[in-house]
Protein backbone atom coordinates (compact mmCIF):
# COMPACT_ATOMS: atom_id res chain seq x y z
CA UNK A 1 0.00 0.00 0.00
CA UNK A 2 1.43 3.33 -1.06
CA UNK A 3 1.64 6.34 1.23
CA UNK A 4 -0.96 8.95 0.29
CA UNK A 5 -2.12 12.33 1.52
CA UNK A 6 -5.33 14.31 1.28
CA UNK A 7 -5.74 17.04 -1.35
CA UNK A 8 -6.22 20.65 -0.30
CA UNK A 9 -9.69 20.64 -1.88
CA UNK A 10 -11.95 17.84 -0.66
CA UNK A 11 -14.82 18.76 -2.97
CA UNK A 12 -15.98 15.74 -4.95
CA UNK A 13 -13.21 13.56 -3.52
CA UNK A 14 -14.62 10.01 -3.52
CA UNK A 15 -13.64 8.03 -0.43
CA UNK A 16 -14.74 4.49 0.45
CA UNK A 17 -14.66 3.33 4.11
CA UNK A 18 -14.23 -0.36 4.94
CA UNK A 19 -15.66 -0.91 8.42
CA UNK A 20 -17.52 2.40 8.29
CA UNK A 21 -19.54 1.71 11.48
CA UNK A 22 -16.53 1.83 13.80
CA UNK A 23 -16.60 4.79 16.20
CA UNK A 24 -13.40 6.33 14.85
CA UNK A 25 -14.33 5.55 11.26
CA UNK A 26 -17.77 7.15 11.55
CA UNK A 27 -16.15 10.22 13.11
CA UNK A 28 -13.69 10.47 10.23
CA UNK A 29 -16.62 10.13 7.81
CA UNK A 30 -18.23 13.15 9.48
CA UNK A 31 -15.05 15.21 9.19
CA UNK A 32 -14.52 14.44 5.50
CA UNK A 33 -18.21 14.88 4.70
CA UNK A 34 -18.10 18.34 6.31
CA UNK A 35 -15.15 19.17 4.05
CA UNK A 36 -17.10 18.17 0.92
CA UNK A 37 -15.95 14.61 0.22
CA UNK A 38 -18.29 12.05 -1.38
CA UNK A 39 -18.52 9.03 0.93
CA UNK A 40 -19.45 5.37 0.53
CA UNK A 41 -18.79 2.56 2.98
CA UNK A 42 -19.24 -1.07 3.90
CA UNK A 43 -19.63 -3.06 7.11
CA UNK A 44 -21.46 -5.95 8.79
CA UNK A 45 -25.26 -6.00 8.86
CA UNK A 46 -25.56 -5.72 12.67
CA UNK A 47 -26.88 -2.33 13.74
CA UNK A 48 -24.62 -0.11 15.85
CA UNK A 49 -25.19 3.31 17.42
CA UNK A 50 -23.03 4.78 14.66
CA UNK A 51 -25.70 3.83 12.10
CA UNK A 52 -27.70 6.82 13.34
CA UNK A 53 -24.68 9.09 12.76
CA UNK A 54 -24.27 7.83 9.20
CA UNK A 55 -27.98 8.10 8.46
CA UNK A 56 -27.95 11.80 9.43
CA UNK A 57 -25.45 12.24 6.60
CA UNK A 58 -27.64 10.29 4.18
CA UNK A 59 -25.27 7.30 4.24
CA UNK A 60 -25.95 3.58 4.61
CA UNK A 61 -23.34 0.85 5.03
CA UNK A 62 -23.28 -1.71 2.22
CA UNK A 63 -22.38 -5.38 2.72
CA UNK A 64 -18.73 -6.17 2.04
CA UNK A 65 -18.30 -6.87 -1.68
CA UNK A 66 -15.84 -6.33 -4.50
CA UNK A 67 -18.74 -4.57 -6.27
CA UNK A 68 -18.34 -1.63 -3.86
CA UNK A 69 -15.03 -0.71 -5.50
CA UNK A 70 -14.74 1.25 -8.75
CA UNK A 71 -11.95 3.15 -10.47
CA UNK A 72 -13.43 6.56 -9.63
CA UNK A 73 -12.74 6.04 -5.92
CA UNK A 74 -9.81 8.26 -4.98
CA UNK A 75 -9.05 6.67 -1.61
CA UNK A 76 -10.00 3.65 0.50
CA UNK A 77 -9.80 3.99 4.30
CA UNK A 78 -10.08 0.81 6.34
CA UNK A 79 -10.40 -0.25 9.96
CA UNK A 80 -7.65 -2.36 11.54
CA UNK A 81 -10.36 -4.98 12.15
CA UNK A 82 -10.15 -5.90 8.44
CA UNK A 83 -7.31 -7.41 6.47
CA UNK A 84 -6.24 -6.43 2.97
CA UNK A 85 -5.70 -10.11 2.16
CA UNK A 86 -9.18 -11.33 3.14
CA UNK A 87 -11.69 -8.47 2.92
CA UNK A 88 -13.39 -8.40 -0.52
CA UNK A 89 -13.48 -4.61 -0.73
CA UNK A 90 -9.77 -4.34 0.05
CA UNK A 91 -8.85 -7.18 -2.31
CA UNK A 92 -10.67 -5.38 -5.13
CA UNK A 93 -9.03 -2.06 -4.24
CA UNK A 94 -5.60 -3.69 -4.30
CA UNK A 95 -6.27 -5.20 -7.74
CA UNK A 96 -7.16 -1.74 -9.07
CA UNK A 97 -4.08 -0.27 -7.34
CA UNK A 98 -6.22 2.24 -5.44
CA UNK A 99 -4.57 4.12 -2.56
CA UNK A 100 -5.53 2.55 0.80
CA UNK A 101 -4.95 3.86 4.34
CA UNK A 102 -5.58 2.53 7.81
CA UNK A 103 -7.83 4.72 9.96
CA UNK A 104 -4.87 5.88 12.07
CA UNK A 105 -2.89 6.77 8.95
CA UNK A 106 -5.85 8.69 7.55
CA UNK A 107 -6.25 10.60 10.80
CA UNK A 108 -2.55 11.43 10.66
CA UNK A 109 -2.80 12.60 7.06
CA UNK A 110 -5.76 14.79 7.98
CA UNK A 111 -3.80 16.32 10.86
CA UNK A 112 -1.25 17.63 8.33
CA UNK A 113 -3.95 19.75 6.67
CA UNK A 114 -4.66 21.97 9.70
CA UNK A 115 -3.08 23.38 12.83
CA UNK A 116 -3.62 20.21 14.86
CA UNK A 117 -3.83 19.52 18.58
CA UNK A 118 -3.56 15.96 19.88
CA UNK A 119 -5.37 15.12 23.14
CA UNK A 120 -3.80 12.09 24.78
CA UNK A 121 -3.63 10.24 28.10
CA UNK A 122 -4.60 6.94 29.67
CA UNK A 123 -7.74 8.57 31.13
CA UNK A 124 -9.86 11.57 30.21
CA UNK A 125 -9.22 11.84 26.46
CA UNK A 126 -12.83 11.62 25.35
CA UNK A 127 -14.26 13.96 27.99
CA UNK A 128 -11.51 16.52 27.35
CA UNK A 129 -12.13 16.43 23.60
CA UNK A 130 -15.88 16.76 24.21
CA UNK A 131 -15.34 19.70 26.54
CA UNK A 132 -12.93 21.37 24.11
CA UNK A 133 -15.45 21.07 21.31
CA UNK A 134 -18.25 22.39 23.52
CA UNK A 135 -16.14 25.48 24.29
CA UNK A 136 -14.95 26.03 20.70
CA UNK A 137 -18.56 25.86 19.50
CA UNK A 138 -19.13 29.09 21.43
CA UNK A 139 -16.07 30.91 20.06
CA UNK A 140 -15.37 32.44 16.65
CA UNK A 141 -12.65 29.85 15.99
CA UNK A 142 -12.48 27.82 12.75
CA UNK A 143 -12.14 24.30 14.15
CA UNK A 144 -13.02 20.65 13.75
CA UNK A 145 -13.02 18.44 16.85
CA UNK A 146 -12.98 14.65 17.02
CA UNK A 147 -13.88 12.73 20.19
CA UNK A 148 -13.76 8.99 20.80
CA UNK A 149 -17.47 8.73 21.53
CA UNK A 150 -20.79 10.40 20.83
CA UNK A 151 -20.94 13.74 22.69
CA UNK A 152 -24.39 15.12 23.51
CA UNK A 153 -23.30 18.74 22.96
CA UNK A 154 -22.04 17.76 19.50
CA UNK A 155 -25.68 17.10 18.53
CA UNK A 156 -25.15 13.44 19.48
CA UNK A 157 -22.20 13.11 17.14
CA UNK A 158 -18.52 12.20 17.55
CA UNK A 159 -17.34 15.38 15.84
CA UNK A 160 -18.00 19.09 15.76
CA UNK A 161 -17.28 21.54 12.96
CA UNK A 162 -17.62 25.26 13.74
CA UNK A 163 -19.26 27.63 11.29
CA UNK A 164 -15.96 29.39 10.62
CA UNK A 165 -14.10 26.23 9.57
CA UNK A 166 -12.93 26.15 5.97
CA UNK A 167 -13.55 29.84 5.31
CA UNK A 168 -11.12 31.53 2.94
CA UNK A 169 -7.84 32.69 4.54
CA UNK A 170 -8.84 31.22 7.93
CA UNK A 171 -6.35 29.34 10.10
CA UNK A 172 -8.16 26.02 10.56
CA UNK A 173 -7.67 24.08 13.79
CA UNK A 174 -8.10 20.35 14.18
CA UNK A 175 -8.45 19.01 17.73
CA UNK A 176 -8.48 15.23 18.00
CA UNK A 177 -8.46 12.53 20.64
CA UNK A 178 -5.36 10.43 19.91
CA UNK A 179 -4.87 6.93 21.30
CA UNK A 180 -1.70 5.40 22.72
CA UNK A 181 -2.65 1.77 22.11
CA UNK A 182 -0.25 0.09 19.67
CA UNK A 183 1.36 3.54 19.26
CA UNK A 184 -1.55 4.70 17.11
CA UNK A 185 -0.94 8.34 18.07
CA UNK A 186 2.47 8.29 16.40
CA UNK A 187 0.65 8.63 13.05
CA UNK A 188 -0.66 12.04 14.17
CA UNK A 189 1.20 15.31 13.47
CA UNK A 190 0.47 17.69 16.35
CA UNK A 191 1.35 21.36 16.67
CA UNK A 192 0.28 21.18 20.32
CA UNK A 193 -0.34 18.25 22.66
CA UNK A 194 -2.58 18.03 25.70
CA UNK A 195 -1.64 15.22 28.14
CA UNK A 196 -4.18 14.23 30.80
CA UNK A 197 -2.58 11.21 32.51
CA UNK A 198 0.02 8.47 32.26
CA UNK A 199 0.02 5.13 34.07
CA UNK A 200 0.31 1.43 33.29
CA UNK A 201 -2.29 0.10 30.85
CA UNK A 202 -2.62 -2.01 27.70
CA UNK A 203 -0.28 -4.58 29.21
CA UNK A 204 -0.54 -6.80 26.12
CA UNK A 205 1.32 -4.11 24.18
CA UNK A 206 3.06 -2.12 26.95
CA UNK A 207 4.24 -4.78 29.45
CA UNK A 208 5.77 -2.18 31.80
CA UNK A 209 5.02 1.35 32.94
CA UNK A 210 8.27 2.49 31.35
CA UNK A 211 7.11 1.12 27.99
CA UNK A 212 3.89 3.11 27.93
CA UNK A 213 5.59 6.21 29.31
CA UNK A 214 8.25 6.04 26.59
CA UNK A 215 5.48 5.91 23.98
CA UNK A 216 4.02 9.16 25.34
CA UNK A 217 7.49 10.74 25.39
CA UNK A 218 8.04 9.72 21.77
CA UNK A 219 4.70 11.26 20.84
CA UNK A 220 5.49 14.50 22.67
CA UNK A 221 8.82 14.69 20.86
CA UNK A 222 6.91 14.83 17.56
CA UNK A 223 6.05 18.43 18.42
CA UNK A 224 7.61 21.03 16.12
CA UNK A 225 10.32 23.41 17.30
CA UNK A 226 9.05 25.34 20.34
CA UNK A 227 5.87 23.27 20.33
CA UNK A 228 3.56 23.36 23.35
CA UNK A 229 2.74 20.56 25.78
CA UNK A 230 -0.21 21.21 28.11
CA UNK A 231 -0.30 18.65 30.91
CA UNK A 232 -2.09 17.84 34.16
CA UNK A 233 0.28 18.66 37.00
CA UNK A 234 -2.01 16.80 39.44
CA UNK A 235 -1.35 13.51 37.67
CA UNK A 236 2.01 12.09 38.79
CA UNK A 237 2.58 10.19 35.55
CA UNK A 238 1.72 13.13 33.31
CA UNK A 239 3.92 15.52 35.30
CA UNK A 240 6.85 13.11 35.27
CA UNK A 241 6.43 12.37 31.56
CA UNK A 242 6.35 16.09 30.74
CA UNK A 243 9.67 16.63 32.54
CA UNK A 244 11.29 13.63 30.83
CA UNK A 245 10.15 14.94 27.44
CA UNK A 246 11.54 18.37 28.31
CA UNK A 247 14.91 16.78 29.08
CA UNK A 248 14.96 15.30 25.58
CA UNK A 249 13.64 18.44 23.89
CA UNK A 250 14.68 21.61 25.70
CA UNK A 251 12.69 23.76 23.24
CA UNK A 252 9.28 22.31 24.19
CA UNK A 253 7.09 24.82 26.06
CA UNK A 254 5.37 23.30 29.11
CA UNK A 255 1.99 24.62 30.24
CA UNK A 256 0.71 22.86 33.39
CA UNK A 257 -2.85 22.91 34.68
CA UNK A 258 -4.48 21.63 37.85
CA UNK A 259 -4.80 22.28 41.56
CA UNK A 260 -1.06 21.93 42.20
CA UNK A 261 0.05 24.81 39.94
CA UNK A 262 0.03 28.59 40.01
CA UNK A 263 -0.84 30.83 37.11
CA UNK A 264 -3.51 30.97 34.43
CA UNK A 265 -4.75 27.39 34.70
CA UNK A 266 -4.80 26.78 38.44
CA UNK A 267 -8.11 25.29 39.56
CA UNK A 268 -9.80 25.81 42.91
CA UNK A 269 -12.59 23.35 43.63
CA UNK A 270 -15.83 24.81 44.93
CA UNK A 271 -19.08 23.27 46.10
CA UNK A 272 -21.67 21.07 44.42
CA UNK A 273 -25.05 22.77 44.09
CA UNK A 274 -27.98 22.85 41.68
CA UNK A 275 -26.76 19.72 39.90
CA UNK A 276 -23.37 21.19 39.06
CA UNK A 277 -19.78 21.25 40.25
CA UNK A 278 -18.53 24.80 40.76
CA UNK A 279 -14.86 25.67 40.39
CA UNK A 280 -12.60 28.65 39.71
CA UNK A 281 -9.81 28.81 37.13
CA UNK A 282 -7.08 31.44 37.49
CA UNK A 283 -8.36 34.90 36.63
CA UNK A 284 -11.11 33.52 34.38
CA UNK A 285 -13.55 33.23 37.28
CA UNK A 286 -16.08 30.61 38.36
CA UNK A 287 -17.38 27.85 36.12
CA UNK A 288 -20.22 25.33 36.43
CA UNK A 289 -19.87 21.76 35.15
CA UNK A 290 -22.97 19.56 35.01
CA UNK A 291 -21.28 16.15 35.19
CA UNK A 292 -19.90 14.42 38.33
CA UNK A 293 -16.34 13.91 39.49
CA UNK A 294 -13.28 16.04 40.24
CA UNK A 295 -11.51 14.25 37.39
CA UNK A 296 -14.10 15.80 35.06
CA UNK A 297 -13.31 19.24 36.47
CA UNK A 298 -9.65 18.66 35.62
CA UNK A 299 -10.70 17.67 32.09
CA UNK A 300 -12.69 20.93 31.91
CA UNK A 301 -9.64 22.93 32.97
CA UNK A 302 -7.60 21.12 30.30
CA UNK A 303 -10.16 22.07 27.66
CA UNK A 304 -10.12 25.67 28.88
CA UNK A 305 -6.33 25.79 28.65
CA UNK A 306 -6.44 24.39 25.13
CA UNK A 307 -9.12 26.86 23.99
CA UNK A 308 -7.35 29.85 25.54
CA UNK A 309 -4.05 28.90 23.93
CA UNK A 310 -5.75 28.71 20.52
CA UNK A 311 -7.26 32.16 21.06
CA UNK A 312 -3.80 33.49 21.87
CA UNK A 313 -2.39 32.16 18.58
CA UNK A 314 -4.74 34.51 16.73
CA UNK A 315 -3.83 37.34 19.14
CA UNK A 316 -7.29 37.42 20.69
CA UNK A 317 -7.79 38.76 24.20
CA UNK A 318 -8.95 35.80 26.30
CA UNK A 319 -10.69 38.15 28.76
CA UNK A 320 -13.17 39.16 26.06
CA UNK A 321 -14.30 35.53 25.78
CA UNK A 322 -14.81 34.74 29.48
CA UNK A 323 -18.59 34.42 29.32
CA UNK A 324 -18.42 32.28 26.19
CA UNK A 325 -15.86 30.01 27.85
CA UNK A 326 -18.25 29.59 30.78
CA UNK A 327 -21.14 28.88 28.42
CA UNK A 328 -19.12 26.19 26.65
CA UNK A 329 -18.33 24.37 29.91
CA UNK A 330 -21.98 24.59 31.02
CA UNK A 331 -23.07 23.19 27.66
CA UNK A 332 -21.21 19.90 28.17
CA UNK A 333 -23.35 17.03 29.46
CA UNK A 334 -20.99 14.12 28.89
CA UNK A 335 -20.85 11.51 26.16
CA UNK A 336 -22.06 8.06 25.36
CA UNK A 337 -20.84 5.61 28.02
CA UNK A 338 -19.18 8.47 29.92
CA UNK A 339 -21.37 8.85 33.03
CA UNK A 340 -24.26 8.56 30.58
CA UNK A 341 -27.60 8.88 32.36
CA UNK A 342 -29.90 6.29 30.80
CA UNK A 343 -32.92 7.47 32.75
CA UNK A 344 -34.62 7.84 36.11
CA UNK A 345 -37.51 5.75 37.43
CA UNK A 346 -39.33 4.92 40.66
CA UNK A 347 -39.02 1.24 41.57
CA UNK A 348 -41.18 0.14 44.51
CA UNK A 349 -40.91 3.59 46.01
CA UNK A 350 -37.15 3.94 45.36
CA UNK A 351 -35.96 6.79 43.14
CA UNK A 352 -33.45 5.07 40.84
CA UNK A 353 -31.01 6.77 38.47
CA UNK A 354 -29.49 4.49 35.80
CA UNK A 355 -25.97 5.33 34.59
CA UNK A 356 -23.60 3.63 32.16
CA UNK A 357 -19.87 4.36 32.18
CA UNK A 358 -16.88 3.06 30.20
CA UNK A 359 -14.40 3.09 33.13
CA UNK A 360 -12.29 -0.05 32.72
CA UNK A 361 -9.08 0.84 34.55
CA UNK A 362 -8.82 0.80 38.38
CA UNK A 363 -7.98 4.51 38.56
CA UNK A 364 -10.96 5.42 36.37
CA UNK A 365 -13.26 3.18 38.43
CA UNK A 366 -12.07 4.66 41.71
CA UNK A 367 -12.26 8.32 40.67
CA UNK A 368 -15.60 7.90 38.87
CA UNK A 369 -17.27 6.20 41.85
CA UNK A 370 -15.82 8.83 44.20
CA UNK A 371 -17.36 11.48 41.94
CA UNK A 372 -20.74 9.76 42.09
CA UNK A 373 -20.56 9.53 45.89
CA UNK A 374 -20.03 13.29 46.13
CA UNK A 375 -22.40 14.32 43.32
CA UNK A 376 -25.29 11.97 44.15
CA UNK A 377 -25.23 12.32 47.92
CA UNK A 378 -27.58 10.18 50.00
CA UNK A 379 -27.98 7.46 47.35
CA UNK A 380 -27.12 3.79 47.55
CA UNK A 381 -24.57 3.06 44.83
CA UNK A 382 -24.85 -0.35 43.14
CA UNK A 383 -22.17 -0.95 40.52
CA UNK A 384 -22.16 -3.79 38.01
CA UNK A 385 -18.64 -4.20 36.60
CA UNK A 386 -17.19 -6.41 33.87
CA UNK A 387 -13.41 -6.41 33.58
CA UNK A 388 -11.87 -6.07 30.11
CA UNK A 389 -8.94 -8.25 28.98
CA UNK A 390 -7.11 -10.92 30.95
CA UNK A 391 -3.80 -9.10 30.70
CA UNK A 392 -5.10 -5.89 32.28
CA UNK A 393 -6.97 -7.81 35.01
CA UNK A 394 -3.91 -9.91 35.88
CA UNK A 395 -1.47 -6.99 35.86
CA UNK A 396 -3.70 -4.71 37.98
CA UNK A 397 -5.56 -7.29 40.07
CA UNK A 398 -4.79 -5.66 43.43
CA UNK A 399 -5.68 -2.22 42.12
CA UNK A 400 -8.98 -3.49 40.71
CA UNK A 401 -9.83 -5.17 44.02
CA UNK A 402 -9.31 -1.90 45.90
CA UNK A 403 -11.21 0.35 43.47
CA UNK A 404 -14.80 -0.19 44.65
CA UNK A 405 -14.64 1.47 48.07
CA UNK A 406 -17.31 4.03 47.14
CA UNK A 407 -19.83 1.41 46.02
CA UNK A 408 -22.35 0.05 48.50
CA UNK A 409 -22.84 -3.09 46.45
CA UNK A 410 -20.67 -4.65 43.73
CA UNK A 411 -21.73 -7.14 41.04
CA UNK A 412 -19.01 -8.87 39.00
CA UNK A 413 -18.94 -11.13 35.94
CA UNK A 414 -16.57 -13.11 33.76
CA UNK A 415 -13.74 -11.23 32.08
CA UNK A 416 -14.63 -9.74 28.71
CA UNK A 417 -11.79 -11.07 26.61
CA UNK A 418 -10.11 -9.40 23.68
CA UNK A 419 -10.03 -11.31 20.41
CA UNK A 420 -6.23 -11.19 20.59
CA UNK A 421 -6.15 -13.15 23.90
CA UNK A 422 -6.07 -16.87 24.64
CA UNK A 423 -8.60 -17.44 27.43
CA UNK A 424 -7.34 -20.95 28.11
CA UNK A 425 -3.86 -19.63 28.90
CA UNK A 426 -5.05 -16.80 31.16
CA UNK A 427 -3.82 -16.72 34.75
CA UNK A 428 -6.99 -15.04 36.08
CA UNK A 429 -10.76 -15.32 35.66
CA UNK A 430 -13.73 -13.26 36.75
CA UNK A 431 -13.91 -15.47 39.84
CA UNK A 432 -10.31 -14.51 40.69
CA UNK A 433 -11.28 -10.86 40.74
CA UNK A 434 -14.41 -11.66 42.75
CA UNK A 435 -12.34 -13.43 45.42
CA UNK A 436 -9.95 -10.47 45.68
CA UNK A 437 -12.74 -7.88 45.88
CA UNK A 438 -14.48 -9.93 48.60
CA UNK A 439 -11.39 -9.53 50.80
CA UNK A 440 -11.92 -5.76 50.80
CA UNK A 441 -15.66 -5.30 50.33
CA UNK A 442 -18.52 -6.70 52.39
CA UNK A 443 -21.20 -6.79 49.70
CA UNK A 444 -20.08 -8.46 46.48
CA UNK A 445 -22.03 -10.77 44.14
CA UNK A 446 -20.87 -12.85 41.17
CA UNK A 447 -22.80 -13.88 38.05
CA UNK A 448 -20.84 -15.41 35.19
CA UNK A 449 -23.04 -13.81 32.51
CA UNK A 450 -24.62 -10.38 32.80
CA UNK A 451 -28.03 -11.86 31.92
CA UNK A 452 -27.89 -14.00 35.05
CA UNK A 453 -27.81 -10.89 37.24
CA UNK A 454 -31.00 -9.30 35.92
CA UNK A 455 -33.46 -10.76 38.46
CA UNK A 456 -31.07 -10.01 41.32
CA UNK A 457 -30.73 -6.37 40.26
CA UNK A 458 -34.48 -5.94 39.87
CA UNK A 459 -34.97 -7.29 43.39
CA UNK A 460 -32.28 -4.99 44.81
CA UNK A 461 -33.74 -1.90 43.16
CA UNK A 462 -37.14 -2.70 44.58
CA UNK A 463 -36.05 -3.59 48.12
CA UNK A 464 -36.30 -1.27 51.11
CA UNK A 465 -33.10 0.58 52.05
CA UNK A 466 -31.79 3.24 54.41
CA UNK A 467 -30.71 5.70 51.72
CA UNK A 468 -33.01 8.74 51.76
CA UNK A 469 -32.34 9.88 48.19
CA UNK A 470 -32.76 6.52 46.50
CA UNK A 471 -30.42 4.38 44.40
CA UNK A 472 -27.77 4.92 41.73
CA UNK A 473 -27.40 1.82 39.54
CA UNK A 474 -24.23 1.90 37.44
CA UNK A 475 -23.05 -0.47 34.73
CA UNK A 476 -19.32 0.02 34.29
CA UNK A 477 -16.54 -1.35 32.10
CA UNK A 478 -15.56 -1.97 28.49
CA UNK A 479 -17.41 -5.29 28.27
CA UNK A 480 -20.98 -5.99 27.19
CA UNK A 481 -22.62 -5.67 30.62
CA UNK A 482 -23.99 -2.27 29.59
CA UNK A 483 -26.83 -4.37 28.22
CA UNK A 484 -27.82 -5.25 31.79
CA UNK A 485 -28.56 -1.61 32.65
CA UNK A 486 -30.54 -1.22 29.42
CA UNK A 487 -32.51 -4.43 30.04
CA UNK A 488 -33.35 -3.57 33.65
CA UNK A 489 -34.30 0.01 32.79
CA UNK A 490 -36.60 -1.17 30.00
CA UNK A 491 -38.26 -3.72 32.27
CA UNK A 492 -39.01 -1.26 35.06
CA UNK A 493 -40.36 1.26 32.55
CA UNK A 494 -42.55 -1.26 30.72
Amino acid sequence: MQAVSFPKDFSHLRVHFVGIKGTGMAALVELLHARGALITGSDVAERFYTDAILEKLGLCAKPFSEKNISRDIALVIYSSAYNVATNPDLIAATKLNLPCMLYTEALGALSRESYSVGICGVHGKTSTAGLAGSILSQLDVPAQVLAGSVISSFADSCTLTTAQFGKKNARNYFVAETCEYQNHFLSFFPQKILLTSVESDHQDFFPTYEAIQNAFIEYICKLPQNGTLMYCADDKGAAETALFAKEKRKDIVLIPYGEAVSGDYRVTFGNIADGAQHFTVGALGEFSLYVPGKHEVLDAVAALALSCELLKIDRKDVRVYTEKLKAGIALFRGGKRRSEVLGRKTVSGNDVIFIDDYAHHPTAIKTTLAGYREFYQGRKIIVDFMSHTYTRTAALLEEFAASFENADEVILHKIYASARENAAAASVTGKTLFDEVKKRHGNVQYFEEWKDAKDFVLAELGSSNDFPNGILFVTMGAGDNWQLGKAVYEEVTA
